[in-house]
């Protein structure tokens, strides 16, 4: 009987960690309720997610999969956007956003952009383009945030 040692092969083709959270957020997104735009992000902090939100209305109240769609200007005001709904997540239970990655599946709307950088975000990582916003680009390019498109 020999012991030799044989190297696995089982994590040579493992995804890299952003692939791996992209995925997930990916997934996140299939629980939203405002389907206009289904979207999913997480934060994370040393590789650990510290939140998940998704499109959808607050507690408590009806989702537009039930009620509708509640309209003002061409939006669905009815919901928060998948990266509020992980900052609040954040915020109710008492864990800090400093330094945190965000993995989102679209471009973050400039309103969710100015949050993630008041919520002391250092990096966004985003699968899809959706009306990115040339304000948004610009203040997360002036707060030195990097962004990167994940296809």
């Amino acid at each position: 009987m020999s012991d030799q040692v044989v190297p696995s092969t089982r994590h040579a083709h493992r995804e890299s960690w952003d692939q791996y959270f992209m995925k997930l957020a990916t997934n996140v997104a299939e629980r939203s309720t405002c389907e206009r735009a289904t979207v999913g992000a997480l934060l994370v902090v040393d590789h650990r997610i510290i939140a998940t939100g998704y499109n959808g209305s607050i507690t408590g109240d009806a989702h537009c999969d039930v009620a509708g769609h509640l309209m003002r200007d061409g939006h669905c005001i009815r919901t928060l956007h998948a990266e509020m709904n992980a900052i609040l997540q954040c915020a109710l239970n008492g864990v800090s956003t400093r330094g945190a990655t965000v993995y989102v599946t679209f471009y973050p709307c400039l309103n969710c952009t100015k949050a993630l950088i008041q919520a002391g975000v250092k990096a966004v990582y985003y699968a899809n383009d959706y009306h990115n916003d040339p304000y948004a680009e610009e203040l997360l390019a002036s707060h030195h945030v990097p962004v990167t498109k994940l296809g």
